[in-house]
């Protein structure tokens, strides 16, 4: 029987614009399985974003339920969201947001030594995760300012999964980044999906939506279909693509 790891109940969000309510999210109901790499997309202003963050516990609804695990969150205070992102979420953003006055490895141990207490086990873990995204051990004591794009997304990958999160959420994560530099990274996120993460990714390109194993598209601010793949690489390319296209097609992409 599916588990559900994430829950919304006629989940609204609105903001002011002008003195105009814009409501951006409208009675979304949905269910996320634990284990799923979802992948949600839509058109500029469709709410993605938006979305994200409420799931994510980064932005209160203005109405309705957000369930984690059984739990309604919604009604936390800020430091209790604060505490469930630390304990249970990792985020990876467009913007990648490392500190410039911290050395790589610093960057990854900062956050996670509040959650984890054994600074010699998440040392050894942040060393063995870099260097599985292709980074050398000469880097761990680089400063951001030294590093690619790509290279620096991947530190903020690691530093989103050091903690062995319950569900990584990415927004556009590669959106800043060249080919080559975006198929590494997404080759990260299969990777940690295949050994059980899961994920929800926000995106507007196809390439980075073929590697989830469920794509939602937003209108409107509700969901107005929704697509299943089988894990990535266990399918063939073309036909994954074609069948891909086709739902977004469907949905007026």
């Amino acid at each position: 029987m599916a588990s559900f790891i994430l829950q919304t109940n006629k989940l609204c969000k609105s903001f002011s614009n002008g003195g105009t309510l814009q409501h951006v999210i409208k009675n979304l109901d949905l269910e996320i399985v634990e284990g799923d790499f979802t992948v949600i997309m839509g058109s500029s202003g469709s709410g993605k974003s938006t979305l994200l963050y409420a799931l994510s516990g980064m932005d209160k609804p203005g109405m309705g339920k957000v369930i984690f695990d059984g739990k309604e969150i919604q009604g936390f205070s800020n430091d209790e969201l604060a505490v469930f992102r630390r304990g249970n979420c990792g985020f990876v953003f467009q913007s990648i947001y490392l500190l410039e006055n911290q050395t790589v490895l610093d960057n990854v141990l900062t956050g996670a030594l509040i959650v984890q207490k054994n600074s010699k086990e998440l040392v050894d873990r942040a060393k063995e995760l870099l260097l599985k995204t292709g980074l050398k051990e000469e880097d761990f004591n680089k400063y951001p300012n030294q590093l690619s794009g790509g290279e620096a997304q991947r530190v903020g990958i690691v530093r989103a999964v050091i903690n062995n999160p319950r569900i990584l959420f990415a927004d556009e994560p590669t959106g800043q980044l060249n080919s080559a530099s975006g198929k590494d990274v997404l080759d990260i996120f299969t990777e940690v999906h295949k050994n059980g993460q899961s994920i929800v990714m926000v995106t507007h390109d196809i390439k980075t939506a073929l590697r989830g194993t469920r794509v939602l598209y937003l209108r409107d601010g509700g969901i107005v279909g929704d697509y299943r793949m089988c894990p990535y690489g266990e399918d063939d390319e073309k036909e994954r693509r074609a069948g891909l296209t086709e739902f977004l097609d469907k949905m007026g992409w």
